[in-house]
């Protein structure tokens, strides 16, 4: 992870030092040439360089600023490339750029999560790393955390020292040495603290994958739900695993699975913008009251006449307009 102190620096989430691009990015058939050779001179800035559209495009063997930004959408749909509106805790505001050498999933939903916009707004924490913040408030992963194939394996404890042959082996009754006693009872320590630190850590992951299971069943209801009701859905890509993002951060907030079934189905959307899953939410828990679809109050003759005693008469009184219409001649 990038630790750069500049406040619009350059964060590369890479996992070499070199400009080496993974094979799996090479063959990344979602990329034209034009957007893998793009994404190989970013990787090779410094992460003090401005990355701008505008200076991308000039020089000789450049392309139109249209195409660079088209380009630059591409790479952050597909999870290589954003840009950073960051908050920092003193409270200063920087814009700057993250770019992978490996596709982000969660780039990739924010992308659409955000209206398809390169610009993500994301929070420092006290610990130096950031979050994306969404717009109901709520904070998530910015992408940059540390995939289980980084993490080097423990290393394994070496195997006890035999006694070499001819050696006597120690007596039971022999006097116990407290010399090394006591680095016993310290690695026993140490290995029941590492033992509850990895089932915490198994227990966590089993929750996690439950609450992605619970997320994806309801979207995957949703979805079906949807395409009988609505039509097949056309929007961007990525649309159904931005409905498993969106479920499951409302899941983390305390809502049911049934309340956000039934969320899915006010917001009436394939994917609801962000607003409109919030509302949704807040009218099927009776936080907020429903409003008109229309937008128009229900005509009632009640609240236009009053009671039916104060109804006003059908028969015409005596000072009523007797006024005839017609056309008025020129003079």
């Amino acid at each position: 992870m990038s630790r750069n102190s500049a406040s619009g620096s350059v964060r590369v989430k890479r996992r070499t030092p070199f400009v080496i691009i993974e094979s799996a990015t090479a063959r990344d058939t979602r990329l034209s040439y034009r957007e893998l050779g793009l994404l190989t001179y970013l990787l090779d800035q410094s992460e003090d360089w401005q990355v701008r559209s505008e200076q991308l495009s000039q020089g000789e063997g450049r392309e139109g600023r249209d195409a660079v930004r088209k380009s630059l959408h591409r790479l952050a749909a597909c999870g290589y490339y954003r840009l950073e509106r960051r908050r920092f805790r003193n409270g200063k505001t920087a814009m700057g750029t993250a770019i992978s050498d490996h596709p982000v999933e969660q780039w990739a939903t924010d992308y659409v999560t955000f209206g398809n916009k390169l610009d993500i707004p994301v929070v420092e924490q006290e610990d130096g790393t950031f979050c994306v913040k969404y717009a109901d408030g709520t904070l998530g992963s910015d992408g940059f955390d540390v995939a289980p194939e980084d993490v080097e394996p423990p290393a394994e404890e070496e195997p006890e020292e035999e006694p070499a042959a001819g050696e006597p082996e120690p007596s039971a009754a022999a006097p116990k040495d407290t010399s090394t006693t006591q680095p016993a009872k310290k690695t026993s320590t140490q290995k029941t603290a590492a033992q509850e630190k990895a089932a915490a850590a198994e227990e966590k992951a089993a929750q996690e994958k439950a609450a992605d299971a619970a997320a994806r069943k309801v979207a995957t209801w949703w979805w079906d739900h949807a395409e009988k009701h609505l039509g097949k859905y056309v929007g961007q890509r990525g649309g159904f695993m931005a409905v498993v993002a969106m479920v499951r951060r409302a899941l983390d907030a305390g809502y049911s699975q049934q309340e956000c079934a039934k969320a899915l189905q006010h917001a009436r959307k394939h994917f609801p913008a962000a607003q409109q899953w919030q509302d949704a939410l807040g009218v099927v828990t009776n936080h907020i009251q429903p409003q008109q679809r229309s937008g128009r109050i229900p005509y009632s003759d009640s609240a236009t006449w009053g009671t039916t005693n104060d109804a006003p008469s059908q028969t015409p009184t005596d000072d009523a307009d007797d006024a005839t219409f017609g056309v008025v001649a020129r003079l």
